[in-house]
């Protein structure tokens, strides 16, 4: 069962938040060092606690925070709140309008193995230790874990409704979506929201690095208190909830790029050969559209030459890995069993914090940085869908890390929540 409480959320001061685009900024996993650059220059940025500069981040972050505190640039919220978070967009391709409707509390930040909240996919670990510091440091959730619980029946959605036509805050984003806060104060209808979840198992869609420092740092603190009651702050996690049930759901690719690998074109088709089918395709834009809903194909873009390749249904048996056989089908699994392990040789253990790997949402990226030798190869992708991710998620296996991309990403700036005691 999942446990939520309302909480009394960290906010920009009223006078400030009149110019909340120019407060806000992506999550820290996706924030490119140009954004980056950009956005410090804004004295009063979010990304100054969740991507602060410095050789001790942590520290400057924990600095900055302080201050912001003492000067008022940030107001506690005087009682326990929920926040209900849209975010209205559209897909390339695509002329209706999606809106994502969620809501932001806190968690109880459940460990893996009571499977309370499940992951989908593996984490990067180096990822992972800088979110404990920058936790540890601060005693801070700068920006939500977006979670997935499903309620076919929607009993939330029209509070949640309710709540948005009053917004606090609406402002564009880096990814052109429109996002809007709105809040929740009857103690009534908080209740209703906290019954609602309390049957329900949490699936994590975005944030897994996040969320495992959030768990690092519970064990750590449950180790050095003698009498750990369960609702001490260290227990609690910030979290966006939103319902899989919602067909404005949407889970985009996550293509791979290599880089440095010592390998001849004609020797990667070579042994590509060895398990796929290799068409090349005359124009790399196409691939997108080529792939588009094909089991085990995917597109292989080289510096000069495109191909589309499609997984040779004898060579399936040999994947070897220990995997649930739904897990085993997905495609992601057999990209990274068949081609990065096989083709290019780098084993399963090592995927994760391979240095020759690198994870690209968007297509004319990939294009960009291998026509520009940036990257060696670029190897396209189909999406995930929701079922997928729900399945894995009750096999209890893991699909390879950056498997998904849950479209939007939700932004850090509209509130912050504190872990410390006396802030709860």
């Amino acid at each position: 069962m999942a446990i939520i409480r309302p909480l009394r959320a960290w906010r920009y001061n009223e006078q400030l938040a009149l110019n909340i685009g120019e407060l806000i900024a992506p999550p820290f996993d996706v924030v490119s060092e140009k954004q980056r650059q950009a956005l410090y220059r804004y004295p009063y940025n979010s990304i100054h606690l969740s991507v602060p500069e410095g050789s001790d981040p942590a520290a400057r972050a924990a600095q900055t925070l302080h201050r912001w505190k003492q000067e008022g640039i940030l107001q506690q919220d005087s009682q326990p709140r929920i926040y209900v978070y849209y975010q209205y967009f559209r897909l390339r391709g695509n002329v209706s309008l999606f809106c994502r409707k969620g809501f932001i509390c806190f968690i109880k930040a459940a460990f893996w193995e009571e499977k309370e909240v499940l992951r989908h996919e593996d984490t990067i670990p180096g990822a992972v230790d800088d979110r404990l510091a920058l936790l540890e440091a601060t005693q801070l959730n700068a920006s939500p874990t977006h979670g997935l619980y499903t309620d076919a029946a929607h009993q939330l959605e029209p509070w949640m409704d309710q709540a948005i036509e009053k917004p606090v805050y609406q402002a564009e984003d880096y990814q052109g979506v429109r996002d809007v806060l709105g809040v929740i104060e009857d103690e009534a209808m908080i209740r209703r929201f906290v019954a609602v979840l309390h049957d329900k198992k949490i699936i994590l869609a975005d944030g897994h690095h996040r969320y495992e420092s959030s768990l690092d740092y519970r064990r750590k603190q449950i180790e050095n208190d003698p009498h750990p009651t369960g609702q001490e702050a260290y227990n609690f996690h910030l979290i966006y909830l939103t319902n899989t049930e919602s067909d404005d759901l949407q889970i985009l690719p996550t293509h791979r790029l290599v880089r440095d690998m010592e390998i001849s074109q004609e020797e990667l088709l070579e042994k590509a050969a060895r398990y796929f089918h290799i068409t090349p395709v005359d124009n790399a834009c196409d691939i997108p559209e080529i792939i588009l809903g094909n089991s085990w194909t995917f597109g292989l873009l080289l510096k000069e030459d495109s191909y589309k390749i499609r997984l040779k249904e004898e060579a399936f048996p040999d994947l070897s890995w220990h995997l649930a056989p739904i897990v085993k089908k997905l495609d992601i699994v057999v990209l990274h069993h068949f081609f990065i392990e096989k083709v290019l040789g780098i084993p399963q253990v090592e995927q994760r914090s391979s240095p020759v790997l690198r994870y690209e949402r968007n297509f004319a990226q990939c294009l960009c940085e291998v026509t520009t030798q940036s990257a060696q190869m670029a190897l396209i992708t189909n999406g995930v869908s929701i079922e997928q991710v729900k399945q894995t998620c009750d096999s209890g296996e893991l699909m390879p890390q950056k498997s998904t991309y849950f479209y939007p990403k939700a932004i850090c700036g509209f509130l912050f929540g504190s872990i410390r005691e006396d802030e709860l």
